[in-house]
């Protein structure tokens, strides 16, 4: 078994932005994360704010388009109230990168193999003086 090497990342937790991770689902639409800050002892940290992220799931021709965004939010009532209009504004965000995207895709230019191109050429030249005329 090999050891790890010294390109390797560190991968060490930071025991100073540690959270505790609640989920909250209605079965229905999605669901909402709650990152509580707590403290290396497991504590909750009162001096950093509680974070609230919002998951759903669109359905789209090409498939399930998953959906993650932060909720702006004191409590989780409110980020509940919240939870529509950060998906709507998530969905169009992934909407737009989506069109750059195919955008970019399209205006690609394609420059061919110039030595496939020849080589294609001296083929069908071969095929030509081989045939009976």
């Amino acid at each position: 078994m090999a050891g790890p090497t010294s390109n390797a990342p560190d991968p060490r937790m930071d025991v100073k932005d540690l959270y505790r991770e609640d989920t909250y689902s209605d079965r229905k639409v999605g669901t909402i994360r709650v990152m509580t800050p707590v403290t290396a002892e497991g504590n909750p940290d009162p001096t950093r704010a509680t974070s609230y992220v919002g998951h759903a799931q669109i359905m789209t021709p090409a498939g399930v388009l998953p959906l993650s965004f932060e909720i702006e939010a004191k409590t989780l009532a409110e980020a509940c109230a919240g939870f529509a209009d950060g998906a709507k504004v998530a969905f169009e965000e992934t909407l737009q990168e989506l069109q750059e995207m195919r955008r970019q895709q399209a205006s690609a230019i394609v420059i061919p193999d110039v030595r496939a191109t020849a080589a294609r050429g001296q083929r069908a030249a071969t095929r030509e003086k081989i045939q009976p005329t």
